[in-house]
């Protein structure tokens, strides 16, 4: 068992500093070093403040935060997040127009139309790569802001292009800008909130992709290729210049003892009212006594436990058939007699934004983990039924060679038009793209952006990253074959078993950890158990 199935309340072993009387009322004590500091952690239950009734000094101090600024700093950061839903959406309009093209340039065939929307995975996971390396060289906020320009040069040589190498050359780019920032934003909203709305913030990096994807769709019914491109240039735009006005993170400053800086940071963050020097001791206490991460440490249990746990849950999402059912989405609605395909997708991704704004509004209430069983059992059932449907209704294993991906149209149907069944492929896609926004979606970026330390934070979040970008491209290229060997419904009954070990994986391995702050989160995986 890598973890336990939740974090110990605060006051217990491995829980919540507590401050000295000098500093509970008020003085402002000489900056201590960490083993000036270590005493204070670990402290007797019955000693705490709020034993008795009282409240204790983390409530005090959320009681008095601001939160305008931060919002301000989120709203600024998840702009990444909505450049890259702009990218993923971008193929499904653009990939039919390039295919009809004038151009024999420019014209996609069906394999070309496959790379043409599964490139951007391999700039991802090269990007993801990169960003572990220089979000702890130069920072979150830098790191967010110079990954504007691949996604601006990306689109901008999309727009030029006279061939189609120019085409990949540009989705490249922007898969490399998208991998950087599936990194850093997660990092930096984790690092910059606080407990008490961590949970709801993480989630809108998901709800910003959803709402890019769905953004690209719609838009995408009036506007050319190019000009799609064009308006796919503004929200990278608008990222570059409101980032220059956030600040860093705190605890990226103060691992660079840039101690006025952070104090700064947090001023911005949460107001005037709060005692900023107690949230930087409280940070110091853990970031203090870490150096340089090194490969060796990874024999740590405070350091693998936490990278095993988010390396799974990224190969758990991609693994549980997502990109699968979404390029199947197109013909089923066909198939239920939803003649526009532009609509059908805007109906798909319709649902994926409002259900992830559903689990964002409830994520700091019900918690990481039960959000992620109940998504999971979600999926499981709809991955079932969905294999039940092309069991009853499909084409025999010698014809689902015809199957082309992604979101290309099929050679030939997967049932007969208009089938009495289709409404049940309907319904089970609606439901497991439910299941999906509602937990395996936004909880495992928020989650990976919370259990790793400090000093790891960057390099484990990369190959975090890396594993879901690589997932991404083998379900992308490998699915056809897949569907070959073990024909469609077969293949998503495999799903559906991956989807149930993602539920028992989730019970015994994945924290809880809704409500505690990065410090406690640290503790839970150094304490021993």
């Amino acid at each position: 068992m890598l973890a336990g199935a939740g974090i110990r309340k605060a006051g217990r072993k491995g829980g919540q500093v507590v401050l000295s009387l000098s500093i509970f009322f008020g003085a402002q004590p000489k900056r201590m070093t960490s083993e000036e500091y270590r005493p204070l952690l670990d402290p007797n239950p019955e000693t705490e403040l709020h034993a008795a009734g009282r409240p204790s000094q983390l409530e005090i101090y959320l009681s008095k935060v601001q939160n305008r600024n931060l919002y301000l700093a989120t709203f600024a950061a998840v702009l990444g997040p909505l450049s890259f839903g702009f990218v993923l959406g971008y193929s499904s309009p653009a990939i039919p127009s390039l295919k009809r093209s004038n151009d024999p340039e420019l014209r996609l065939d069906d394999t070309q139309a496959s790379w043409f929307g599964s490139v951007v995975t391999l700039g991802a996971a090269a990007g993801g790569t990169l960003g572990g390396y220089v979000v702890d060289k130069i920072g979150r906020k830098l790191s967010l802001m110079l990954c504007t320009l691949p996604y601006v040069f990306g689109f901008l040589i999309i727009i030029a292009a006279q061939n189609i190498w120019m085409l990949y050359l540009g989705r490249l780019l922007c898969g490399v800008a998208s991998g950087v920032t599936s990194l850093v934003v997660p990092i930096y909203i984790s690092e910059t909130s606080h407990s008490k709305i961590r949970g709801v913030l993480g989630s809108c990096v998901q709800l910003m992709v959803v709402t890019g994807i769905l953004g690209a769709y719609l838009t995408g019914t009036a506007l050319a290729w190019r000009w799609l491109a064009v308006l796919c240039c503004i929200p990278p735009c608008f990222l570059l210049v409101l980032m220059a006005f956030m600040p860093e993170t705190p605890r990226f400053l103060l691992r660079q003892n840039r101690h006025p800086e952070a104090i700064a940071a947090l001023q911005f963050l949460r107001g005037p009212l709060v005692d900023h020097e107690w949230e930087c001791r409280e940070i110091e206490a853990n970031a203090g006594e870490q150096q340089e991460m090194s490969l060796a440490e990874f024999k740590n249990p405070a350091i693998y436990k936490p990278f095993l746990i988010g390396v799974a849950m990224m190969f758990f999402q991609q693994a549980s058939g997502i990109n699968a059912l979404m390029f199947y989405a197109e013909t089923i609605f066909e198939d239920a007699n939803f003649k526009n395909s532009s609509a059908a997708t805007v109906i798909v991704g319709s649902i994926q934004v409002f259900f992830t704004a559903m689990a964002a509004l409830v994520m700091d209430k019900t918690g990481r983990k039960i959000l992620l069983i109940i998504s999971g059992v979600i999926m499981a059932a709809s991955a079932t039924v969905f294999g039940i449907y092309f069991r009853i209704t499909g084409p025999s294993p010698s014809n689902s060679s015809h199957l082309q991906l992604p979101k290309s149209p099929l050679d030939t149907p997967l049932v007969e038009e208009g089938h009495p069944l289709a409404w049940l492929a309907v319904l089970s896609m609606s439901f497991f793209i439910m299941g999906f926004a509602l937990g395996w979606g936004p909880i495992p970026w928020l989650v990976m952006s919370e259990i790793f330390p400090l000093r790891a934070r960057g390099i484990a979040s990369g190959a975090c990253v890396l594993t879901n970008w690589l997932m991404a491209f083998l379900v992308t290229k490998e699915f056809h074959d897949l569907t070959v060997l073990l024909t469609p419904h077969g293949t998503f009954w495999l799903f559906s078993s991956t989807c149930l070990l993602n539920v028992v994986f989730t019970l015994f391995c994945v924290p809880e950890t809704k409500g505690k702050s990065l410090e406690e989160i640290e503790a839970y995986f150094r304490s021993p158990r």
